[in-house]
């Protein structure tokens, strides 16, 4: 049977878990619903879905299809009364496994300063790339080597505090799954000794340690061009001289935290790089100490590239004090996270900017018996409320996730898979697994099971995206997308001009174009990479 080209049944594109919750979305009138198998043309289960809830940020009317009954592994796609099918899809005790290490891959991929060799990068091999040294911006007669790292985005910028972000992501992940990261030979390091991820990781914690000013232990906000080059130049023909932006208390502060996270968990695997990582943060430490109350960084004169742009260091110096305290149990740290805790700034928040959350996360992961009770016990009941908050607007979408009209912004797939994190972080404190089912949700939203009936990463799902705004992929003359990279999601503020021209009126959760000139819609970042990858290692154990 060919498949329609609007499809009113959407699904997980990869699939469901064997005794996991299994439901696909209807957007449409009719009930009745089958469920088949590929191979044979079986029905193994047939069905009625629930009433329909008039979603408003997707302009649909919803039903959930529940056939959770299936517990056959296999491949299946689900058939409505009218004779719309869904996407195909697998019923597997673990799904997710593939996806997960396209997922973590997609960062190599992302690697800068390094030929990326066909043995590992395949098709989308290409020559190293930015080897120059950097300019010091304001010092045009100071060069730095700033080679290495991963490329932050669509372009070709390397930002410290958003690799920080995504760096806490994946040691998170490999902190509270670690089951979830054995298989290897993803990379060309990989030794079978030290998990992938870790491997991944210390690409841009090498890169972090040369943004850290000499002498002062300020970290530089960036490296990047004056200016984002074409659409199609492919990065080793990216030629333009580098600045490296000046020394932020944001940089710094998320430096400082995750170089204690790093200083934690390559203990085991190799003492003198995690004694580095740990002497590099607390001197990020004391010049944060020594600058209470610098500016946010801005965009210097001359540079048009990604600001990052952060008012507010309260919370990045609230995670660096955490952090250093799990790491050490010093109680100079404590004593600072408990200064800190008392100002106000998101506690709960996942985010490049707002990175409070990763903060409350290292100090309830650091145990009961080593923290204040009082504030232990706020800050647990804090997190737990408000992944209540997200359960409830989970039941109240029709799609299932905790996204509310307004937050369909620019990256909103990234609070899609944060929400995921902070349930999922939920479920490590509480023991209680109706979290994890909720976080379950987002990722089935991310992989299919939305409104627009699109896997939002690409090589991955019956319909991924193709033409993310990504230069590599769009410069290289292959006409598969470089895989592994979730893209940014649909965008209400129609922020770029192909968005505005197309989108307009368009209902929240469907202001998406799969079109590389939607940078605001159609964008992957390592941040948005990062959240996802900890979402899947989860339900990989």
């Amino acid at each position: 049977m060919s498949k329609p080209n609007l499809r009113s049944i959407t699904v997980n594109q990869i699939g469901y878990s064997t005794e996991g919750a299994k439901i696909a979305i209807v957007n449409g009138e009719g009930q009745g619903f089958r469920v088949i198998h590929e191979e044979t043309g079986e029905v193994v289960y047939a069905g009625k879905s629930g009433a329909a809830v008039l979603d408003k940020p997707s302009g649909a009317k919803a039903r959930a299809a529940d056939f959770s009954e299936v517990r056959t592994a296999g491949r299946y796609y689900v058939e409505g009364d009218d004779g719309s099918i869904s996407a195909s899809f697998v019923i597997a005790d673990k799904p997710y496994q593939e996806l997960q290490q396209g997922l973590l891959k997609a960062f190599y991929y992302f690697r800068c300063g390094v030929e990326l060799t066909g043995e590992y990068a395949g098709p989308w091999a290409h020559g190293a790339c930015h080897t120059a040294e950097g300019i010091v911006h304001g010092q045009p007669e100071k060069r730095l080597d700033g080679c290495g790292g991963w490329h932050d985005a669509g372009d070709y910028g390397k930002y410290s505090g958003p690799g920080a972000k995504a760096i806490a992501d994946l040691l998170l992940a490999y902190e509270l799954y670690p089951a979830a990261f054995e298989a290897a030979g993803l990379l060309p390091e990989s030794d079978g000794r030290t998990p992938d991820v870790l491997l991944e990781c210390k690409v841009e914690l090498d890169w972090l340690f040369k943004m850290q000013e000499a002498g002062t232990g300020g970290v530089y906000h960036k490296l990047t061009t004056l200016n984002f080059p074409g659409l199609d130049v492919m990065p080793e023909n990216d030629t333009g001289e580098l600045y490296i932006s000046p020394v932020s208390a944001a940089a710094t502060g998320d430096f400082a935290g995750v170089m204690s996270m790093a200083a934690r968990v390559y203990e085991p695997y190799d003492q003198a790089y995690a004694r580095q990582c740990l002497a590099a943060a607390q001197a990020a430490w004391t010049w944060l100490e020594q600058h209470p109350g610098v500016p946010g960084f801005t965009n210097p004169p001359g540079i048009t590239t990604g600001e990052y742009g952060d008012g507010n260091d309260q919370d990045e110096r609230f995670w660096a004090a955490a952090e250093l305290y799990r790491t050490t149990g010093m109680e100079v740290y404590h004593e600072a996270v408990q200064a800190l805790a008392k100002l106000p700034f998101p506690k709960y928040s996942l985010g490049w900017a707002d990175m409070g959350g990763y903060g409350t996360l290292a100090y309830l992961l650091s145990g009961k018996s080593a923290t204040q009770t009082a504030l232990y016990a706020s800050l647990k009941q804090g997190l737990l409320a408000e992944a209540d908050r997200l359960v409830q607007q989970c039941r109240e979408d029709g799609y299932r996730i905790s996204l509310l009209e307004e937050d369909y912004i620019w990256g909103s797939n990234m609070l899609v898979m944060n929400n995921a994190m902070l349930l999922l972080a939920a479920e490590h404190f509480s023991g209680n697994t109706a979290y994890a089912g909720c976080a379950l949700d987002h990722l089935h939203y991310l992989m299919g099971r939305n409104v627009l009936d699109i896997s939002y990463v690409t090589g991955f799902g019956d319909r991924p995206v193709m033409h993310p705004h990504h230069r590599p992929s769009a410069g290289d003359g292959v006409a598969d997308p470089v895989p592994g990279m979730v893209s940014g999601g649909p965008d209400r503020g129609l922020h770029d001009e192909y968005a505005a021209r197309h989108l307009q009126g368009k209902p929240a959760a469907q202001c998406f174009a799969d079109h590389d000139l939607s940078y605001s819609t159609n964008e992957v970042t390592i941040y948005w990479n990062s959240p996802a990858v900890f979402v899947t290692a989860r339900f990989n154990v």
